[in-house]
């Protein structure tokens, strides 16, 4: 295995508003504080649960420069970059190094979906405006441009690109990622409720998003898959599958901003064109999160 330097849990954070939906980072970095004390090796802001297009270039760099001044070295630093254009990402990997970022977590330029070589243009020429490490984030089911694992390999030839989240939902992609390019990327799992089969196939990280609510207990159960104690995390799934599958609706944000708000961490407001839930809706959520705090398993804090 090369020394690749990231691995373990990566979560992808909220970015967290005032009632007004200004941007409140006291509150995000409050977050951030538990995740770092439940053990997490990384932390991903503005990534697509932390609303990254909702987001105007000036309160991206703050918030940025805000993590990188309260996180002070305890864990890396990445940032989700999901511009329009390929010059707007340059600009923000240049501008985000610059306020001491350690990494980034690069998407498809949003909205036009582009042809495989517009594809692996775009992250080439970003992955040159940097020197930092990044990880290319391939989401074929969000952001319809899907990296395949020969494309992976086409791209092994860029040095600073050392990790793969993958969230194409489709299991059998670890094993053919392994075939392709074998151990040249760290690989992440990005979908939530594949985590226990992705672990056994053989990952290096998890870009988690639903357990950013629980921290403690998505640790844990991160911990049980490294340790190889298959029979505790397969019952400590059944209790969390529920929670994790609210990480794979197209309203994953207001479902894991409200079991954030929850549990205690954060509020559940969000920028438009999103709207907190309500209704049937509301209540359905809310039943899903309320049950998985009242059955919530006895785990040590590490």
């Amino acid at each position: 295995m090369p020394d690749l330097p990231w691995r373990g849990v990566f979560p992808a954070v909220t970015t967290q508003f005032h009632k007004d939906l200004s941007l409140d980072l006291d509150a995000t970095a409050r977050h951030w504080e538990a995740l770092i004390a439940a053990g997490v090796s990384g932390l991903i802001l503005a990534g697509s649960l932390g609303e990254n297009q909702t987001l105007e270039p000036a309160e991206k760099r703050s918030l940025i420069a805000h993590a990188v001044k309260v996180v002070a070295g305890r864990v890396p630093v990445l940032s989700g970059v999901a511009e329009m254009s390929t010059a707007a990402a340059c600009q923000y990997v240049r501008d985000c190094e610059k306020l001491g970022t350690n990494g980034f977590m690069v998407m498809p330029a949003m909205v036009y979906k582009a042809d495989a070589a517009e594809a692996l243009h775009h992250f080439r020429t970003v992955a040159a405006a940097t020197r930092l490490p990044w990880m290319l984030y391939n989401n074929p089911v969000g952001y319809p441009v899907d990296i395949t694992p020969t494309q992976f390999a086409e791209l092994a030839d860029i040095p600073n690109l050392v990790a793969i989240k993958e969230s194409s939902a489709n299991t059998r992609r670890i094993t053919e990622l392994r075939i392709e390019v074998g151990d040249r990327y760290a690989l992440f799992v990005g979908v939530d409720d594949l985590l226990l089969e992705s672990a056994v196939l053989g990952i290096d990280g998890w870009v988690a998003g639903s357990g950013i609510a629980f921290p403690v207990e998505n640790q844990h159960f991160w911990n049980l898959t490294r340790a190889g104690r298959w029979d505790e995390a397969r019952e400590f799934y059944r209790w969390f599958y529920p929670l994790l599958k609210l990480d794979t609706h197209v309203k994953f944000v207001q479902y894991i901003k409200l079991a954030v708000q929850e549990a205690g961490l954060g509020k559940e407001w969000v920028r438009g064109p999103r709207l907190p839930l309500a209704g049937a809706e509301r209540e359905r959520v809310l039943g899903i999160i309320h049950q998985g705090i009242a059955d919530r398993p006895n785990v040590i804090k590490p």
